[in-house]
């Protein structure tokens, strides 16, 4: 996925029943992280809360936060969405957690890994890509907070300085078609 280019719009179900739009959800903010992710990689689980802990922080400054899964359901039955909505329960996910079943919005983005970011400012338009941080083992262990940085670029108005880093995760694996 180019930066600077229009992230490609998705309408999902999320785990309390509700269709998301991403267009919808940009409406009066000043960005959204889009976070592809799943149940079962570790990398994932790794990253729950400090994802939580973005949201947090960031949600009364008009950044939003969604994750999304696209992995396949056959392949890990923890990715299925009654599964998703029990993660998001027991994690107490404040944040959007959508099913993306038939990997549209993955393929859409160009998302290979889990997790990965697509970070879109309120025009729609994808400002970063990339990691959340450097070190999925441990959060004290972190030198940079990529997502974190991109995010106060855009909240001060500035060109976001780092603008893609590597993904580091599980191959998404794709539905059978």
């Amino acid at each position: 996925m180019r930066i600077g280019i229009k992230a490609p719009e998705f309408i999902l179900p999320g785990v309390d029943g509700v269709e998301f739009s991403l267009n919808s959800h940009l409406a009066g903010k000043t960005a959204v992280a889009v976070i592809f992710t799943c149940n079962h990689c570790p990398y994932s689980i790794a990253y729950e809360e400090r994802i939580a802990k973005l949201h947090a922080t960031y949600a009364a400054k008009g950044v939003g936060i969604v994750a999304v899964n696209p992995d396949n359901e056959e392949k890990h039955p923890d990715d299925s969405l009654d599964n998703m909505k029990k993660r998001a329960a027991e994690r107490k996910f404040t944040f959007p957690y959508l099913r993306d079943k038939a990997a549209t919005a993955a393929t859409a983005y160009g998302a290979k890994v889990l997790p990965e970011v697509f970070l879109v400012d309120g025009a729609g338009t994808i400002r970063y890509t990339g990691r959340i941080d450097d070190c999925w083992q441990s959060a004290k262990r972190v030198k940079r907070h990529d997502l974190k940085e991109a995010i106060e670029d855009i909240l001060h108005e500035r060109d976001v300085a780092v603008k893609i880093t590597p993904a580091i995760g599980c191959a998404i694996k794709l539905p059978a078609l």
